[in-house]
């Protein structure tokens, strides 16, 4: 070693400690920037957004089936306070009084989910009138309010029965997905205009078939979370290419898919090999979906060099990584109308060498990475505020994908409190939401609309109700569920009312 006696964890320990020193100008970030006053281009997309499980509640109600987080919520010591979905903020039974939550803030839009089982409770074959009524009569409502609904056909709500049989690891699920799709498309498509087949493949992948965190829980980070991965690739596509030949014409809608990432900053920007570092993880993260999708049909080829020469060493036969047949990458290729982005946070990023001990994806990139202690927090250990993330990330979707209309399709901040007064949530949607209008006007980014997440406080996957993200407060020890919107809801509503930000407006924006 260069220092005897001193290990490589202690130096690059003491490396951290002289980064969190330098000033904001060399780390090539600004923790918080001055405002740039203007506005958002004229019919940007204003909404908030929500999932099925998270907040409709009725389990078992009207003929819906079972779906894999009704499983996973039974058994004890899966979710942080015990609780589930089964009631949620029962939307199911009020979805008219949340229409008139987002009527009030003046939205344009709703970024809603279908559930799979509620509309075949099998998950293929007969369909469930009850179910489709329901969606019909909620879409049919939102268009008499004047918002526009973005309809996800799957948010992590996989129909336990098609579960049973493997679920994202059985090739099969193509055709499934397929056919439930269809059934959407055909019931659902004169009323939807904005489609988004899955949301977060790779947070579904990851903690659902990886290291087992979520529902369905099968463990396997670095062989089934990729097997999970390239079968929702091939069934985004199936999907896409069904309404592309069958219902866009007639319908007049546009169909795309929502993936998740976090910007990577380079600890040392000015060193190349922490560059590359964060390209890497993008790549082996937003690229994993991405690259195949909007390119070429294709994994990236980092990952591909990556991880095909980490399994030959393992020992596997093969790759751990699928290839995709020609047929398949003709199919996948080009096959979405807009790229959705879920941001929430970023990391600091450098290159290391995880060798090949551990078989898992968070090894195969050769990138370590953390998060500054100096950033604010949030509810949620994962988040810590970065608004200077997004724009980042935003000008590295512009450069890799070129032309490729981007939308926002969640952000937001937690807290475990839910108080009212979520003073908090304000400075984070007003530095965001400042930096995405950075992003277009400065930038040049093509981004189209933006989603708060989320319209209520909801159903946190394995966290429960402990994490609070919504605009509004929900009750729920109240059979109700009572709404109450907080201040930030007020907030974001004078920032749609403006469509950008205006110099004279007071720091709060005259919230009370």
């Amino acid at each position: 070693p260069a220092y005897p006696g001193v290990s490589p964890l202690q130096l690059h320990l003491v490396s951290m400690w002289l980064l969190l020193c330098l000033p904001a100008a060399i780390l090539g970030y600004q923790p918080e920037e001055p405002l740039l006053y203007g506005q958002f281009p004229q019919g940007f997309m204003w909404g908030t957004a929500t999932a099925a499980y998270q907040v409709e509640g009725a389990w078992d109600e009207d003929g819906k089936g079972l779906n894999i987080w009704d499983t996973w919520t039974k058994v004890p010591g899966n979710i942080v306070d015990g609780s589930s979905g089964d009631v949620a903020c029962d939307s199911y039974h009020q979805y008219q009084r949340d229409i008139e939550l987002m009527k009030g803030l003046g939205m344009s839009s709703y970024r809603l989910s279908i559930s799979w089982t509620r509309v075949l409770p099998n998950g293929v074959g007969e369909p469930n009138a009850a179910g489709i009524k329901y969606y019909r009569d909620l879409l049919t409502m939102l268009h008499a309010a004047e918002i526009e609904p973005v309809v996800t056909l799957y948010h992590w709500d996989l129909p336990q029965v098609l579960e049973d049989q493997g679920g994202w690891l059985n090739s099969s699920v193509a055709d499934w997905f397929e056919e439930y799709s269809e059934l959407c498309f055909r019931e659902f498509g004169g009323l939807v205009k904005m489609w988004i087949t899955l949301n977060e493949p790779r947070v579904t992948s990851l903690q659902g078939y990886g290291d087992g965190s979520m529902a369905p829980g099968i463990e396997g980070i670095g062989t089934t979370s990729y097997i999970s991965a390239h079968n929702q690739i091939r069934a985004h596509a199936r999907a896409y290419r069904l309404y592309k030949d069958k219902f866009a014409e007639g319908q007049g809608g546009s169909i795309g898919i929502t993936l998740n990432i976090h910007w990577a900053e380079p600890e040392y920007p000015e060193d190349p090999t922490h560059i590359e570092a964060s390209e890497t993880i993008i790549q082996f993260a937003l690229g994993w979906f991405a690259q195949p999708i909007l390119v070429d049909g294709k994994y990236p080829a980092v990952m591909r060099e990556k991880v095909d020469a980490k399994s030959e060493a393992q020992g596997f036969p093969t790759s751990r990584l699928p290839e995709f047949t020609e047929e398949e990458e003709q199919m996948i290729k080009n096959s979405s109308d807009f790229l959705g982005i879920n941001f929430y946070t970023s990391e600091i990023v450098y290159p290391s060498d995880e060798g090949i001990e551990d078989v898992s994806y968070y090894n195969d990139d050769d990138v370590a990475f953390y998060k500054d202690p100096n950033w604010y927090t949030s509810g949620s250990s994962w988040l810590m505020v970065t608004p200077w993330g997004l724009r980042s990330i935003m000008k590295w979707i512009k450069t890799h994908y070129e032309g490729v209309d981007v939308f926002v399709t969640e952000n937001g901040v937690s807290d475990r409190l839910g108080n009212l007064d979520d003073l908090h949530r304000i400075y984070y949607y007003k530095h965001y939401l400042n930096q995405l209008l950075k992003s277009i006007t400065l930038d040049e980014v093509p981004v189209k609309g933006y989603f708060a997440w989320s319209l209520l406080d909801n159903f946190e996957w394995a966290k429960g109700y402990s994490e609070k993200f919504g605009l509004h407060q929900v009750n729920m020890t109240d059979p109700d569920r009572a709404r109450t919107p907080k201040q930030s809801a007020y907030y974001y509503s004078k920032i749609v009312e403006q469509n950008g930000f205006v110099e004279t407006d007071d720091p709060c924006l005259a919230l009370f």
